[in-house]
């Protein structure tokens, strides 16, 4: 009795602190959504949290945003979105090549070997941006200015070597628990090093190359810094969007959580569709 007693309280801890959990790291989403629908005084006016009990929700800003702003704002959507997509297919496609290459061949470099150039790569996405964005800037404008700085083509390649580390790194971990011997298996039929790449390996590391995609597009999607630096407005993202409505006209934080909220559903949307992808790109391979 004591035992199952014990057991059912741990279970009550348990989901109470991932309940408890759950409410803390969803309340800024609930925050951000109700403050796009409130009326400049309920804003301001101290703390409301319920609609139709604490305030009354009104769509203005949301119209606002689709009709007198709607020039504004479909152009960094459009760009964010080519840019974040396009860098995470790349970074993910040159991530899932340089980690078959560290689990299928061995390297020496002097007296580096594979598991050093792994850290090596990891090590490039643990330096701090604002250390090369200065570098980047300077080396786009001496190469080609014109198709470099403020263009989409400069975003997808900055975002693309940005998140090629993360993309080597998660997909490593999974390739190196597919058995060798299915590679041999196909060999022996005649596939090539190419063939068994894109005809075995991708297929079967399709729920991996899933959550590598979803990574490096949230990583693309809500970067900053460098889209701070390297666009002016053609190539301008949604959060440089975000941030400038803070300083062209105040604090509007009515218009700045309705484009909070926009900025948002993209990566939900995209994870809820890659959900069963995602589930089982998470779960270890067993041998």
């Amino acid at each position: 009795m004591r035992a199952i007693g014990k057991e059912r309280l741990l279970k009550i801890l348990t989901y109470t602190l991932l309940v408890s959990w759950g409410i803390f790291a969803l309340f800024p989403i609930y925050w951000t959504i109700t403050t796009s629908f409130k009326e400049k005084l309920d804003v301001f006016m101290g703390p409301k949290y319920i609609p139709w009990a604490d305030f009354k929700p009104v769509l203005k800003w949301w119209k606002r945003i689709f009709t007198v702003e709607v020039s504004e704002v479909i152009r960094p959507f459009k760009n964010s979105i080519i840019i974040a997509t396009v860098s995470s297919l790349v970074a993910m496609l040159l991530g899932t090549m340089a980690a078959y290459g560290l689990t299928r061949f061995r390297f020496k470099l002097g007296r580096l070997g594979n598991q050093d150039i792994l850290v090596w790569i990891i090590s490039q996405r643990m330096m701090p941006p604002i250390v090369t964005v200065l570098a980047l800037f300077l080396m786009f404008k001496i190469v080609s200015e014109k198709y470099l700085i403020d263009s989409l083509l400069g975003m997808i390649l900055v975002y693309s070597s940005f998140n090629l580390p993360i993309a080597v790194w998660v997909m490593r971990n999974f390739l190196s628990q597919i058995p060798y011997s299915i590679e041999e298996a196909a060999m022996v039929d005649g596939a090539s090093r190419t063939q068994i790449f894109f005809r075995i390996i991708i297929p079967m590391t399709l729920p991996s190359l899933t959550v590598t995609f979803l990574l490096c597009f949230i990583f693309a999607w809500n970067e900053f810094l460098f889209a701070l630096i390297l666009t002016f407005s053609d190539a301008r993202t949604v959060p440089i969007l975000i941030a400038s409505q803070h300083f062209q006209r105040g604090p509007q934080w009515w218009d700045i959580s309705a484009l909070s909220t926009l900025a948002i559903a993209p990566v939900i949307i995209i994870a809820l569709s890659l959900q069963r992808y995602l589930v089982r790109g998470l779960i270890p391979m067993r041998k």
